[in-house]
């Protein structure tokens, strides 16, 4: 979700799946965190929580992983900038060879803070913004003045010399309002803008029947950042837990006449929609590893395993990595390898994270849906 500026990606598919490498790891440092967001995929609580790794437990992981693998390593919470040793976490990470980028709430940043920030070596920062004004995003993270701390934030880490993404989780409560969302984004100049399309998780679950969107709004939604995306060339907007994205700007693409390509489409036209398990991992605070952070499934335990075995060796992962493994409307999707559908919607939905993507309006051709399924689109025996 985080691309830092001079990240050098491979710019074809084949080179891409020569070989599954972690290309992001997003790393919940603690579960501790000062607001009470009601979609919040880690639970968050006011108080530090037992269990959570140590410094030291931390340092000897990025040491693993940074002798087998580069990737971008996501800091994030709960409220990451809880943790006292934070920024002796990011050093290291980037003494090791790795790019690091931290996800916050913003509020707890001061001058102090972003120049922290900004010694530690971290590249980009993202605050979350979910709303495109304060009464929006105050009643999304229940915390007034949340809005007005989140936005300062932002300035003082951009002030301070560090690339700023603004990151917003999408739902019925602030649909209307993703194009306010956008120009505030344009107008701070920020780096890039990471929408994120609800997933039942965490808190998320308690709110998934009144803010999911419905199947044909979300493709919608889709539709209109894709418009955005041949708009702004001058910001990086990319869509998230929302793989059928990848589905659409193909769609689009060939309804326009374009070859879709780097030069075109950049990253959207090399990478695919799900990459839970294939390019993408996470490690809670207790050290589990995940395909991905909505995605609540042990690959295995870094207190007893290297991240290089359980990368390499999970039965969980094989499976994520194997589109010839998804199920039904999924399955048999043409596009299954470039969108493969959101994993953790399906394992809500029924239990099986190889289960077709439950809010997605396409239907292959000739697919006939299993009965009971397809419901959420509006597809099934209704």
């Amino acid at each position: 979700m985080v691309l830092c500026t001079g990240e050098k990606e491979d710019t074809t598919m084949e080179k891409m799946n020569m070989k599954h490498v972690p290309r992001l790891i997003f790393w919940e440092l603690t579960a501790q965190c000062n607001l009470k967001c009601i979609h919040c995929r880690a639970v968050a609580m006011p108080e530090k929580m037992k269990g959570e790794l140590a410094t030291d437990e931390i340092f000897n992981i990025i040491d693993d992983i940074a002798k087998v693998y580069k990737p971008i390593l996501v800091l994030t919470g709960g409220e990451p900038l809880y943790r006292e040793d934070i920024f002796d976490i990011a050093s290291h990470a980037v003494s090791k060879g790795l790019r690091v980028a931290l996800a916050t709430n913003g509020t707890l940043i001061d001058e102090t803070i972003a120049r922290k920030i900004k010694d530690a070596g971290i590249l980009r920062v993202a605050i979350s913004i979910d709303g495109g004004d304060a009464q929006v995003h105050d009643s999304f993270r229940a915390i007034p003045g949340s809005f007005d701390a989140a936005i300062n934030g932002l300035k003082l880490v951009q002030k301070a010399g560090v690339e700023i993404q603004i990151n917003s989780t999408i739902a019925k409560h602030n649909v209307h309002q993703v194009a306010d969302i956008f120009n505030l984004a344009l107008g701070m100049k920020a780096n890039a803008v990471h929408y994120f399309m609800l997933v039942p998780v965490g808190c998320g679950v308690m709110i998934a029947d009144s803010e999911m969107l419905p199947a044909q709004q979300y493709e919608d939604v889709l539709n209109w950042m894709y418009d955005q995306f041949r708009a702004h060339k001058e910001i990086e907007l990319k869509a998230t837990c929302a793989p059928h994205y990848y589905r659409i700007i193909r769609q689009r693409a060939k309804q326009d006449g374009i070859k879709l390509s780097f030069e075109t489409h950049g990253m959207a036209a090399m990478t695919k929609g799900c990459l839970a398990g294939s390019a993408v991992a996470f490690i809670s605070r207790l050290g589990v590893v995940q395909p991905c952070g909505y995605l609540p499934v042990a690959a295995g335990n870094l207190r007893k395993q290297t991240f290089e075995d359980v990368w390499e060796h999970s039965a969980i992962f094989k499976d994520m990595r194997d589109p010839a493994l998804l199920k039904d409307k999924c399955g048999a999707c043409e596009y299954r390898a470039v969108c493969a559908g959101c994993r953790a919607r399906a394992y809500y939905e029924t239990g099986d994270y190889l289960d077709e993507e439950p809010y997605c309006i396409y239907v292959p051709e000739g697919y006939v849906a299993t009965p009971g399924k397809g419901i959420k689109a509006g597809l099934g025996n209704l």
